[in-house]
């Protein structure tokens, strides 16, 4: 894949912004501002799924209407033939690849929502885990622009999972936040757990080896896992989530 200098750099601070510690909306939204400069779009919005009342919601948007939004999430979320289409497929799509733009133009969709911020070309992505979609990027041009095309694809494809990592770390770090009691002792191995106690002890990785008469890099895939599991990523961390345990027990 061909990058120019201005993209080489754009996605390098947007790799770097994904590796930060950020909330959830704020992955989203400054994703989004990436986007807009990168792609030459738009508009910007991105939904997060919520499956049990199957409706998109939690929005992030760019130059986009407060009122306009409104009204896809109360009626035209549920009259939308391209979105669900577009989510199936899980991997960055351009509207036309599922949908002519003559077609989309004789909908209700096009003409009384998407027309009315000038909405024409669009572009989207979605990110999953554990089965779920945990958060979506919809990009979209102007009438007067050009559609997307296979480059905006690949440089889609590129983001998607430092996209969808850094949603995941958000997800485990509020779960971890919630429930600092269960998710050690509910999520964690045994031996995760007991590697996770000794750390919270002050022991290093070595003395830890030498204890339970392992090797060093055992020792650290241990303490790689906890941290994923724990949504953590400092020794410091997670010796406090292991505090909070024992002060409770």
């Amino acid at each position: 894949m061909y990058l120019t200098a201005a993209e080489s750099r754009s996605l390098s601070r947007l790799f770097s912004l994904l590796a930060e510690d950020m909330a959830e909306r704020e992955v989203r939204e400054r994703v989004g501002c990436s986007l807009l400069d990168m792609l030459r779009a738009d508009y910007f919005a991105s939904y997060v799924w919520d499956d049990s009342t199957r409706r998109f919601g939690n929005r992030v948007s760019i130059n986009m209407s407060h009122d306009t939004l409104g009204t896809y999430e109360a009626y035209y979320q549920f009259r939308d033939p391209i979105t669900y289409r577009l989510q199936a497929r899980r991997v960055p799509t351009l509207v036309t690849q599922i949908m002519p733009q003559r077609e989309l133009m004789r909908t209700e969709f096009f003409n009384d929502f998407l027309a009315r911020d000038g909405l024409h070309w669009g572009v989207n992505a979605y990110s999953y885990a554990d089965g779920l979609n945990i958060g979506d990027l919809r990009i979209w041009r102007g009438r007067t622009r050009e559609n997307f095309d296979g480059h905006a694809l690949e440089l889609l494809r590129l983001i998607q999972p430092a996209f969808t990592g850094a949603l995941q770390r958000v997800r485990l770090r509020t779960r971890a936040a919630c429930n600092p009691v269960g998710m050690p002792s509910d999520a964690l191995s045994p031996r995760e757990l007991e590697v996770a106690r000794m750390i919270s002890r002050g022991l290093t990785d070595k003395e830890i080896a030498r204890y339970l008469s392992v090797e060093l890099s055992t020792v650290r895939t241990y303490l790689k896992r906890t941290f994923v599991k724990l949504g953590v990523r400092r020794r410091g961390e997670l010796a406090a989530a292991i505090g909070r345990l024992q002060r409770i027990d």
